[in-house]
């Protein structure tokens, strides 16, 4: 049975998760809808982008990843419908494939825009249409013209050298208040110090427990990532960050 992620920072307020699900299910009603979330802070593509970074590759090959953080809907940026690693992928080429465009080889079609359409929601009259052909088995080549473009990439994606410090940046910040960013493993060594805009936290920790309640650290997440985080508090908060803060691994 085909698979269906849905990504959005739609909420759950309003009907329009309910109305993309409705177009999706009366085009491949065989279809399974999963929520990977809906909660994505408005607009924030780079978000976005992290959370289907994270979450696309516990899914089966052939999975259809719906993913709409699109604040640029109704403007000239252009709709896309791609398949790469095995997957598809429909969305805005606003960046939010980001971390499934690295080194590897992709085919994409952009998608025309119906006149029925509207220039307010196209995961509903566009995106979810495309989805769901696609997980009923119509070709990626029949939704659209070849894209003979490279889907755009965030800027944000890759850490930089400053002397001896690596630069990185929040990317994401969780339910609880922890600061996900993008620096890896391969940019942080073990003897690395973790430096959140001009506030020390100290090596990288493999867990909470590593420090006493209410203190700062940063470990490496679930998601691959450097995060930092308050023990049984909110990075977040305390520290005044969110997404696009610096956090730093100062080498020597």
């Amino acid at each position: 049975m085909p698979i269906i992620t849905l990504l959005t920072d739609y909420g759950t307020t309003d009907s329009y998760v309910g109305e993309m699900k409705g177009v999706l299910l009366s085009g491949a009603p065989d279809a399974t809808l999963v929520d990977i979330t809906h909660a994505v802070p408005p607009g924030e593509v780079v978000a976005g982008a992290y959370v289907l970074g994270r979450s696309w590759v516990r899914f089966p090959p052939g999975t259809v990843h719906l993913a709409v953080v699109d604040p640029g809907v109704g403007t000239s940026r252009v709709a896309l419908a791609l398949r790469a690693r095995g997957h598809f992928f429909v969305g805005p080429d606003n960046g939010i494939f980001s971390s499934v465009l690295r080194a590897t080889e992709v085919e994409a079609v952009s998608l025309a825009t119906p006149a029925v359409a509207s220039p307010t929601f196209h995961g509903r009259d566009i995106f979810a249409p495309a989805a769901a052909a696609l997980a009923r088995g119509d070709a990626l080549a029949s939704l659209g013209d070849r894209f003979a473009g490279i889907p755009r990439r965030l800027s944000a994606a890759d850490p930089h050298h400053e002397g001896k410090v690596v630069v990185g940046e929040v990317i994401y910040v969780d339910r609880y208040g922890n600061l996900v960013t993008n620096l890896t493993p391969d940019w942080v060594p073990s003897y690395a110090v973790i430096e959140a805009e001009s506030l020390v936290i100290g090596p990288v920790r493999t867990t909470f427990g590593d420090v006493p309640p209410g203190g700062l650290l940063a470990y490496l997440g679930s998601g691959g990532m450097i995060e930092v985080a308050v023990r049984d508090g909110s990075a977040a908060r305390r520290l005044g960050i969110g997404v696009g803060g610096r956090i730093r691994a100062r080498l020597g």
